[in-house]
């Protein structure tokens, strides 16, 4: 590309605001609905399927909350974005390592998920099935409900304050999340889209995720004291809580 030509795309760029130069440099930026990915994902058949099945259950996920929070909230929804990623991920909230497991960054409003957890919650946790990934997916939406509504500011400001229950707080935040992707559960009842089967498997991956049952499976003496995110029976009851009402106001954990 010669000298003119560089001037041209320079007017071109700065008139539609838009990067021209992106056109002959072999690569683009995906557009902000698009998912990213922070390495080339193998093309296996199997790979493809999971792809697939992470950005329709974000994208279900979403649309729901979009009708849901105005109808029963008055606030407006907007979308998160997906992240998938191997190894380790550079976020907004710091790095992280897929043995964090998903989670989601209030920082940049993305919820990261490494392909290979879904493996792992099958194998490792004994959680099969498609509904136990989608759990999991809903569950990291929840806390970007938990965002837009401003839960997670206070509840992290508390922490602040209450360094003390710290844990106390985070448990509670985390049990919203698991009503919420609840809420989104029952929206898909409703819609009749469920198989035979997919409420079990959402409630057996709540129950494997819980801090009583990793500890368990760490071959560690189980400390309610250093739970975060709940105990088994903790997160089954407050999913299926979402899942029967549909409602966010059956969700308070804080009370």
């Amino acid at each position: 590309m010669g000298i003119g030509g560089a001037v041209v795309l320079l007017v071109l760029s700065l008139l539609f605001r838009r990067n021209f130069f992106a056109l002959f440099s072999g690569s683009s930026q995906p557009s902000a609905g698009q998912v990213t990915s922070t390495a080339p994902v193998s093309q296996t058949p199997q790979e493809a399927q999971a792809v697939k099945f992470v950005s329709f259950v974000l994208d279900d996920a979403q649309s729901t909350w979009e009708k849901v929070l105005p109808a029963q909230t008055n606030e407006q929804y907007h979308h998160a974005k997906l992240v998938l990623f191997r190894g380790s991920i550079d976020s907004g909230c710091g790095s992280a390592r897929a043995a964090s497991g998903p989670f989601y960054c209030p920082v940049d409003e993305k919820v990261y998920i490494d392909l290979a957890f879904n493996d792992e919650l099958r194998d490792r946790f004994g959680a099969p099935g498609d509904f136990a990934q989608a759990y999991v997916i809903a569950h990291e939406i929840g806390h970007h409900v938990q965002k837009i509504l401003g839960t997670e500011e206070k509840v992290h400001q508390l922490m602040e304050r209450d360094p003390d229950n710290a844990r106390h707080w985070s448990v509670k935040l985390e049990l919203q999340a698991d009503c919420y992707a609840g809420v989104w559960g029952h929206s898909t009842q409703q819609r009749n889209i469920l198989e035979p089967g997919d409420v079990e498997e959402g409630l057996n991956a709540a129950a494997s995720v819980g801090d009583d049952h990793i500890q368990k499976m760490s071959g560690r003496a189980v400390s309610p004291e250093s739970f975060t995110h709940g105990s088994a029976r903790d997160r089954m009851a407050w999913f299926r809580r979402g899942f029967d009402s549909g409602q966010l106001s059956s969700c308070n954990t804080f009370q």
